[in-house]
């Protein structure tokens, strides 16, 4: 737990942004949750903005009391895990004054527990996004393989290490200037890498669902791991232009070999030595094209406009429902 010494370091107001879809069982445990694990000196601090995701189901009854105040803000349509992060973030810097904000999940695998020592850690880095840095996890065997599978290739593509997702800090005069940040639509963490904007990490375990069941499956695995790396297109364009450089040079070298030995000594060609050199041949050709299609890749992501959240998440927004 936090000292409060430590807490009084932050405004009275404490804001946890929570994407939600159809998981409101889910989130009235996470809200017990809260109250029961973190101090009222915390407690009183928080104020709750569940942004829905245009959930199929509403919510009946969510407990009351917990924190300042509680709202829902509601989506014309549904956008996605991030792009909802993203909507609630943005409408958080819309307001006239801003304070730290906390972004966690409503399943309850980002643990209530763990707030303050996020809080102590942006204490203890001003002006830094805090990550949190899955330590430990409970997913099955499967899972964490290709997650880990999914780290190795976005290091290998943009040269970047993710080892955290959307549980995470954000100090309050950092709050516009991330609305602005155009790559957080596709994917927040990665977003907040591309802005250059400083963010440190800690090691805090993850936790278990409090209800229902997870909508992270393969396939959702692979697209957030592909939004992920779509934010950081132009390294990713570069490495894997590098990538086809490398292979050009490794194939004209490999003609380069076969030649030799068929001009310049007496060892014996095989006569599949020419089958060997067009195959290079085609290698290089694949390797041009691949390039090209690259370069045309990042110029065209360079010059289409881009999506602002802080410009243009009213567009999304529905309504706003002040709970309590």
């Amino acid at each position: 737990m936090a000292s409060d010494n430590t807490l009084t370091a932050y405004p009275d107001r404490i804001n946890i942004v929570i994407p939600l879809f159809n998981d409101w069982q889910a989130l009235g445990l996470l809200l017990e949750r809260i109250r029961e694990v973190t101090e009222p000196s915390l407690t009183n601090r928080l104020n709750f903005l569940i942004v829905d995701d245009c959930s199929s189901a509403n919510f009946k009854t969510l407990p009351n009391g917990i924190g300042q105040s509680l709202s829902v803000l509601r989506l014309f349509r549904n956008v996605g895990h991030q792009k909802a992060i993203t909507l609630g973030l943005s409408y958080l810097a819309s307001l006239p004054d801003q304070y730290p904000t906390i972004v966690m999940d409503s399943d309850g695998e980002d643990r209530p527990e763990d707030i303050p020592q996020l809080l102590q850690t942006g204490a203890a880095n001003p002006g830094s996004i805090v990550f949190a840095h899955r330590a430990k996890r409970h997913e099955s065997l499967v899972f964490r393989l290709f997650y880990e599978v999914y780290k190795s290739v976005f290091r290998l593509l943009t040269g970047k290490v993710i080892t955290f997702g959307n549980f995470s800090l954000v100090p309050a005069h950092q709050l516009r200037k991330l609305a602005y940040v155009s790559e957080i639509w596709n994917n927040y963490p990665g977003g907040v890498i591309r802005s250059r904007l400083p963010y440190t990490a800690v090691p805090l375990e993850r936790g278990r669902r409090l209800a229902g069941e997870s909508k992270m499956n393969f396939v959702s695995l692979v697209l957030h791991g592909l939004s992920a790396v779509s934010v950081l297109m132009d390294t990713t364009a570069v490495r894997l232009a590098l990538f086809c450089v490398m292979m050009v040079v490794v194939s004209v070298f490999g003609i380069g070999v076969v030649v030799f030995l068929r001009l310049f000594t007496d060892a014996a060609v095989p006569g599949w030595a020419s089958y060997l050199v067009f195959s290079f041949l085609i290698v290089i050709l694949q390797a041009f094209l691949i390039s090209l299609l690259l370069v045309f890749v990042v110029l065209s992501y360079r010059t289409q406009p881009q999506f602002i959240p802080a410009r243009q998440f009213g567009d999304f927004v529905e309504k706003v429902e002040k709970v309590y």
